[in-house]
């Protein structure tokens, strides 16, 4: 199949370095409350890639669930493949695709699990249904149908009818501290504007500002 006919130019604005946060956060959360004004589907959808110990990368999406100075956080099964590469290698990378403003955000960064208090504190918080999902799935290993699934979902559905569901322990949260933020804003002519933050290592601001080639 010929995609190359399949195109289109990039209007809607352009960035530029007089209108950048000198915070990448503060600037992140601009972007991000932009996103959600426009009612895109799932704004806080974002790819996270990882590498196995072969060096093999693997990306999927995941929910960002908050995030502050400390850090963006989502929630996993620590068993599952994910986990396992970042325990192997915590670095990783975030892709926020924000296509209908024609914008994406990259972040690089270090994972880093958060408490089981942090955990227990937003596992709380889910719907009962996904609550009982959570002790249900062994996320990414094999099965032969989905009826199991259901199964065991009716299974945990039983063991905790009674009171709360409690927190698996083989469930919780992934901060990602940053280490380079890129803001990317589509434009005519394939003239892109891109702007990269990284983390200083020294001097009075803590992040460094570049405009990238596009």
């Amino acid at each position: 199949m010929d995609l190359s006919a399949l195109r289109r130019d990039y209007s809607k604005t352009g960035l530029t370095r007089s209108s950048l946060q000198s915070d990448p956060f503060d600037q992140f959360e601009q972007w991000f409350q932009q996103a959600t004004q426009a009612n895109l589907l799932e704004p806080n959808g974002m790819i996270l890639a990882t590498v196995d110990a072969q060096g093999m990368p693997m990306q999927r999406t995941v929910l960002l669930k908050y995030f502050d100075r400390q850090g963006f956080v989502f929630f996993t099964n620590y068993e599952s493949r994910k986990a396992q590469h970042i325990h192997h290698n915590p670095q990783v990378c975030l892709l926020f695709p924000w296509w209908a403003l024609e914008r994406q955000v990259i972040i690089t960064g270090i994972a880093i699990p958060v408490s089981t208090g942090e955990s227990l504190t937003y596992f709380l918080s889910r719907p009962r249904g996904s609550q009982l999902g959570a002790w249900c799935s062994q996320q990414s290993q094999v099965i032969s149908s989905r009826q199991l699934l259901e199964v065991q979902f009716e299974k945990m559905r039983e063991k905790f009818a009674q009171g709360e569901v409690p927190l698996p322990p083989f469930w919780g949260g992934y901060r990602v501290i940053p280490q380079s933020f890129e803001f990317w804003q589509g434009r005519s002519n394939r003239l892109h504007d891109r702007f990269l933050y990284r983390a200083a290592a020294s001097g009075s601001s803590p992040w460094t500002i570049d405009r990238l080639s596009p």
